[in-house]
């Protein structure tokens, strides 16, 4: 039931929480370990390696740690998300993750300027369709509620259109939006 498209007032819009939750649980480790390696090379590695006492003062030498250090964990979230975003948008999770590890950050902002929307699965016809279509542009399954007057969305609970006024009790949805309504 998964790959089904749901229509839009049953979809859960794309909130920040739910973009979080596309993070898993090896990134989230992983990046709580890259967090504590950084701070074992700065507190304990380096100093040993250094023949003169540092001349930065205590306070600026513990934000440059912490946000190395923070840098380094956002690095590794910012893998594991792209490996669960990248595939329910279509595109290739292992092309992304290896231009995500490019310098100074190009790849990350490359990603996010170049992904595709979220695609999901025609249910006739099995073909990948954006997720804000309302029909499907291979078989013309509707696959989301909308007014039988103006083509704009709508929710199945709606007796009115929003957009122009026109009475959708009288559209006809298709059989498989009355099973939502039940």
């Amino acid at each position: 039931m998964s790959n089904l498209i749901q229509p839009r007032d049953l979809q859960t819009e794309t909130r920040l929480s739910d973009e979080f939750r596309l993070i898993p649980r090896w990134a989230i480790a992983g990046a709580l370990l890259a967090f504590a390696l950084t701070q074992y090379y700065f507190w304990i590695v380096l100093p040993e390696h250094r023949h003169h006492p540092s001349g930065v003062p205590v306070p600026f030498r513990l934000y440059l740690i912490i946000s190395w250090g923070a840098l380094a964990a956002l690095y590794v979230l910012m893998i594991g998300y792209i490996s669960n975003d990248a595939p329910r948008r279509g595109m290739s999770a292992r092309l992304w993750m290896v231009c995500v590890i490019m310098p100074g950050g190009v790849g990350a902002v490359l990603y996010f300027l170049l992904r595709q929307p979220i695609t999901a699965t025609c249910p006739s016809c099995g073909a990948h369709i954006e997720g804000d279509y309302h029909y499907c542009p291979q078989c013309a399954y509707q696959v989301a509620a909308c007014c039988g007057n103006c083509y704009r969305s709508a929710r199945i609970t709606d007796i009115f259109c929003v957009h122009c006024g026109h009475d959708l009790t009288a559209s006809q949805p298709p059989a498989r939006l009355h099973a939502f309504t039940r």
